[in-house]
C-alpha cells in the first residue's frame, strides 16, 4: 500500500531503492546540457502561433506573406515566429528572385508535428 507524502505525492510505503534499476536507468540519461537544449526546444512550441505557422509549413511551402494572408496576421509578427523557428532549426528558406519561401526544416519537424495532433486525438477518444 502507498503511503502519502507530506506534500501529498505518493510514495513508497517501505524506503527500498532499487539500486540496480537507479543505476541503469541513470547511465541512459542525456546530459544536462541535452536535457536543456530539449526542454528549451519544447518551449518553441509552447507558442499556438508558432504552431499555426508550422502547420501551413506543413501542408505547403509559403512566403510570409502567404502565410500572414493566411493567418490574419502581420507580415512583421510573421517574420518575427519565423526568425524563432529558423534559429530553432525548425524551419529553412529558399530564395526565389527576390521572394523567400520557408518550409519545414526536416522530417522530425514533421513528426512531431504529427505525434502530437495523434496524441490529442487519441485523448479525445477516451
Amino acid at each position: 500500500m502507498a503511503h502519502t507524502h507530506p506534500a501529498g505525492a505518493p510514495c513508497c510505503e517501505f524506503l527500498a531503492v532499487h539500486e540496480d534499476t537507479v543505476q541503469r536507468v541513470r547511465s541512459l540519461l542525456p546530459g544536462e546540457d541535452d536535457l536543456y537544449d530539449l526542454a528549451e526546444l519544447f518551449k518553441v512550441f509552447g507558442d499556438s502561433t508558432r504552431i499555426k505557422i508550422l502547420y501551413v509549413l506543413f501542408e505547403s511551402e509559403l512566403c510570409v506573406c502567404d502565410i500572414a494572408q493566411l493567418l490574419g496576421m502581420t507580415q512583421s509578427a510573421v517574420s518575427h515566429q519565423l526568425r524563432i523557428l529558423k534559429s530553432n532549426k525548425l524551419v529553412k528558406f529558399r530564395r526565389e528572385g527576390k521572394t523567400v519561401f520557408y518550409s519545414l526544416d526536416d522530417d522530425h519537424v514533421r513528426s512531431i508535428l504529427s505525434l502530437g495532433m495523434e496524441h490529442l486525438d487519441e485523448a479525445d477518444s477516451i
